[in-house]
């Protein structure tokens, strides 16, 4: 692999420096868990789109630039660094939007994929269940389809749904055969939120804000057009998105390296009181090339997928990785910041905390979404090792 960027990769870089330097806010967005928040970062995701940033691999018709997997990488490292808002949108555009171009109909990618693009239909995922968590093939929520063959009629429950509070659409897996059992007759539907007989409830996070939700379906009448792949055969297209989730679009090298930046900026500052610990100065020297050497790995998985190749069950290493060195970092950031790590950035006596709590509780889901780490090394013992279940 050549580790050398092209000319035009070069200036590929200058172009989204330049613009991110021209139009990212310059006061941080408040929390998309906030009503206020998540419409203002609908209004930056159409901003991006204003600009053919929105999402850069998808072909020019759909709302994007038809870039490859290498110029994605390049403009998220650009984005990291220029300190532009998240992406409210990262389940449609990242997930739900890279399936669509698998598995939708060409109907599907004109009615659903410019809205994801521009920031008008805001997704989130309806993938667990009360006794269906990282195990999907558990799921029991019906779809069964109308007498007149025009609808399913959904009924059960979803829970830890990202984003769904003010979400437009969700998509997820539902069982559409009642006789079948664990992965077969499961089927990919993709559900507006505002139907009749949906109701989303809030759950409250350690901060007190609705960063996830339940979904309830009592009887919800959705379109069978808004089917995606084959009726009975949901469990493909649902481990093609698992693949993009664990592997690749959901968490880009560059939000990784930006934190260990971060971290080693931290140590720093605070160098005299952190090295009364030897093991924190290795720590930080273990995440920054851990950071780097992810970065490397992504390079070479996009290198791959750029040749025809795809993403399969190793994507669940990927998954472990970058989940637990997002932890360690954080948990690293809180050793060297010691007693002031538990104050609110505003606090008279944080001095200059940072949002260091904000991402170490995060960081704590990450070990348990996308399939928590545990699923994940039984499937690399299973399917990458031929280990006996």
């Amino acid at each position: 692999m050549d580790l050398n960027y092209t000319e035009q990769q070069v200036a590929f870089r200058a172009e989204v420096r330049q613009w991110l330097t021209d139009n990212v806010p310059n006061e941080t967005l408040p929390s998309f868990d906030t009503a206020e928040g998540f419409q203002a970062h609908r209004e930056w995701e159409a901003k991006l789109y204003e600009g053919h940033w929105g999402m850069i691999t998808w072909p020019e018709d759909m709302g994007g630039r038809g870039a490859d997997l290498l110029q994605w990488l390049i403009f998220e490292e650009e984005y990291y660094a220029a300190g532009a808002p998240l992406r409210v949108n990262q389940n449609g555009i990242f997930l739900l939007g890279p399936t669509m171009m698998e598995y939708g109909t060409e109907a599907q990618k004109q009615r659903f994929l410019m809205g994801m693009a521009t920031g008008k239909d805001i997704w989130c995922q309806a993938w667990s269940e009360p006794n269906a968590g990282s195990d999907m093939a558990a799921i029991r929520a019906k779809a069964e389809l109308s007498n007149d063959g025009q609808h399913y009629i959904i009924n059960g429950q979803k829970t830890w749904s990202t984003r769904a509070v003010w979400a437009d659409w969700a998509f997820g897996m539902f069982r559409t055969d009642p006789e079948s059992e664990r992965h077969r007759g499961l089927s990919f539907i993709l559900v507006p939120l505002d139907l009749e007989g949906i109701t989303v409830r809030p759950i409250p996070q350690l901060d007190g804000l609705p960063g996830f939700a339940e979904i309830f379906f009592d009887n919800v009448k959705v379109p069978v057009d808004c089917l995606l792949g084959e009726e009975g055969k949901g469990w493909s297209v649902a481990m093609a998105t698992a693949g993009f989730e664990r592997g690749l679009m959901l968490r880009s090298p560059a939000r990784f390296q930006q934190t260990a930046k971060r971290l080693v900026e931290l140590y720093k500052e605070n160098q005299a009181t952190a090295d009364a610990d030897p093991a924190v100065k290795n720590a930080v020297l273990k995440a920054y090339m851990d950071a780097e050497a992810y970065t490397l790995l992504t390079y070479q998985t996009a290198c791959r997928l750029v040749q025809g190749g795809k993403i399969g069950p190793e994507s669940s290493t990927n998954k472990i990785f970058w989940s637990e060195l997002d932890r360690d970092m954080h948990a690293t950031a809180m050793s060297i910041l010691g007693a002031r790590a538990e104050l609110l950035a505003h606090a008279p006596a944080a001095e200059n905390v940072g949002n260091w709590l904000d991402g170490w509780l995060f960081s704590q889901s990450g070990p348990i979404y996308a399939g928590t780490n545990e699923i994940q090394r039984n499937i690399i013992a299973e399917r990458m090792l031929g280990m006996p279940r």
